[in-house]
């Protein structure tokens, strides 16, 4: 028995591509088609010069019958690429044994990271995955993919960000180093989405994002910590709700200004029918009475510097 186990764990089989099945636990949900096509062709030229790794079992049918199936470890790319080639066998290893689910995904998480083929979202969820269903701990899953605990932990935590951030990671929109500083800004909704925003439309890069996100929490803790005319930061608040963006509210002697930080045109129509709707009329009316009773806090300490004009919209143009 232990010979068959080696020989199958060492030896190169030729398969059949119609008895091969899908990892159902592949971690990997995107295939780009011209990369594929491009293997494809390799393929033709080259053949598969790396062999597929697949578990193999006997299955009964109903008459009694035996016959053969396989279900693919590793090297959905090769076989996908193989269907277009056109072959109709491919080069593969037969783990033997009693392969676990945990075991198959653990491998098809491993080679797509040495490959460099798991975009940030799929790896995220692969991770996850390892530490929901089998019941891995972070540093456990770091293990096993020879990754830092850091590495693993810092990919889950994209997963928490909206999924409209999540889809224009997938698509290039934004990078994964972009993903932290918008994460600094978690637990601020409002202003993480006028962040992105910001990042997609100036094309900010990391560290202009990491700055932008610092500005931001600092701002926001001295507003708190200062204690400096709780009213408008309240306003503020139920303002940016609202809008879905940052809004500043600068109350001074005679009047004051408010600012609504906007980024591309549907942006500025969306504010504007918002504005126009009955209900924000009337919110409206409620917030001037809190501005009102706001009249006989001190004036807010004028500390505004060029970093005052990140969210600013006399910068935006259309």
């Amino acid at each position: 028995m232990d010979e068959e186990k080696h020989l199958y764990n060492h030896s190169i089989f030729w398969i059949d591509l119609e008895k091969i099945k899908p990892n159902p636990y592949q971690p990997r949900r995107e295939f780009d088609e011209d990369r594929l096509r491009d293997l494809a062709d390799s393929i033709r030229q080259y053949g598969v010069l790396q062999p597929l790794v697949v578990t193999r079992r006997e299955i009964e049918r109903e008459d009694g019958s035996l016959y053969t199936e396989y279900e693919l470890i590793a090297g959905e790319r090769r076989l996908r690429a193989s269907k277009i080639a056109g072959l109709y066998q491919v080069p593969a290893i037969i783990r033997a044994g009693n392969q676990t689910d945990k075991m198959k995904l653990e491998m098809a998480i491993i080679e797509n990271l040495q490959r460099e083929d798991l975009n940030p979202i799929d790896r995220a969820e692969a991770f996850m995955k390892l530490i929901k269903e089998f019941n891995l701990k972070h540093t456990e899953v770091a293990k096993k993919v020879g990754r830092s605990r850091e590495y693993v932990s810092n990919s889950v935590r994209i997963l928490g960000l909206p999924q409209e951030m999540l889809d224009a990671l997938v698509a290039g929109k934004i990078t994964e180093g972009h993903t932290r500083p918008l994460l600094m800004l978690i637990d601020r909704p409002a202003e993480q989405m006028t962040l992105f925003k910001d990042i997609t439309a100036r094309r900010l890069t990391v560290r202009e994002a990491e700055a932008a996100a610092r500005r931001v929490a600092i701002e926001r803790v001295r507003k708190i910590d200062a204690f400096i005319n709780p009213e408008l930061y309240a306003v503020e608040e139920r303002l940016s709700q609202k809008f879905g963006t940052k809004v500043k509210v600068e109350k001074k002697d005679q009047g004051g200004r408010l600012t609504i930080a906007f980024f591309s045109p549907e942006d500025l129509n969306k504010i504007l029918s918002l504005i126009e709707q009955p209900s924000t009329l009337n919110s409206a009316e409620v917030l001037a009475d809190d501005l009102v009773g706001a009249e006989d806090l001190p004036a807010p300490i004028d500390d505004s510097t060029a970093d005052d004009e990140l969210y600013s919209i006399r910068n935006f143009s259309l």
